[in-house]
């Protein structure tokens, strides 16, 4: 989930290349076999950032259900990451953690972040694949990109999804700092507030107050709708369409619809007569 635009770009991260040979894992008397590099938790240094990398879940499972660490390995391993010899941060750096397609709850992500502050590091965003664990971090307040893996592998190729995921369903309010990127519709079940961000493929619906920054149809889809109990924005953005607020309030609120009309600007309508009507002024 920040509303530091300087955070990296909607682009998963790849891991880092597999020429930088793998720390062994053995017991005392060294019979244990190396684990894969692919199930360790890997630390990298990446444009004044700290990646934390967590092994895949899903796709281990199913080749060898035995080699799929469980949560208690991948902690112990994130701890003696962190507290090894080799330092590859300054004191509160911020680290964006990519989860891939392992589940994490509140309480796991509460632990990560624990461990983070104990070596002055700042948990600031989650890349993940999976939903449950989107929605627990942003209702944990750090900075959300939800993506599936199919979209993630597509895009690591340079190609463009072209399907929308299932929508991404929220019910938290976004404080100030907090940014959810999603290749779908996201709805939001609580308030937008100043300096937070939703930026979707898709729809936007916020049951609440819109007031930080969303953006609908953010690959290029100008029929994308943002709608809002109240319409408050800091800035509305649809596709490449962008449309602040007017200096002066309403004298009252009451639900609206933003979209882009046949002349290429974006209007916001009360919901009731949008639907009405049918949004015949939408391209």
């Amino acid at each position: 989930m920040t509303s530091d635009a300087s955070v990296p770009s909607s682009v998963p991260i790849a891991p880092e290349s597999s020429s930088n040979p793998s720390p062994p894992a053995e017991n005392g008397n060294g019979a244990e076999p190396l684990l894969e590099r692919d199930q360790q938790v890997r630390l990298k240094s990446e444009g004044g950032k700290l990646l934390l990398m967590l092994p895949p879940e899903g796709d281990l499972e199913e080749d060898n259900p035995a080699s799929t660490l469980t949560w208690n390995e991948v902690s112990q391993q994130i701890r003696q990451r962190l507290h090894s010899g080799e330092r590859l941060w300054q004191a509160e750096t911020t680290v964006h953690l990519i989860a891939r397609d392992r589940l994490l709850d509140g309480r796991q992500l509460q632990e990560i972040g624990d461990a983070l502050s104990e070596v002055q590091l700042r948990l600031k965003r989650v890349y993940t694949s999976r939903r449950q664990t989107a929605v627990a971090a942003a209702t944990a307040g750090y900075s959300v990109e939800q993506q599936s893996s199919i979209a993630q592998i597509n895009q690591s190729n340079g190609d463009t999804p072209q399907a929308l995921v299932e929508p991404l369903y929220l019910q938290t309010t976004l404080r100030s700092g907090a940014d959810v990127q999603h290749n779908g519709t996201v709805v939001v079940l609580g308030d937008l507030n100043p300096g937070s961000s939703v930026v979707a493929d898709g729809d936007i619906l916020v049951w609440g107050r819109l007031r930080g920054l969303a953006h609908a149809g953010a690959k290029g889809n100008a029929r994308a709708l943002i709608m809002a109990l109240q319409m408050e924005p800091t800035q509305l953005r649809i596709a490449n369409f962008v449309a602040r607020p007017p200096e002066t309030p309403p004298a009252e609120y009451y639900p609206e619809v933003a979209y882009v009309t046949a002349q290429g600007a974006i209007r916001i309508a009360r919901a009731i007569d949008f639907y009405r009507q049918g949004g015949s002024d939408r391209q």
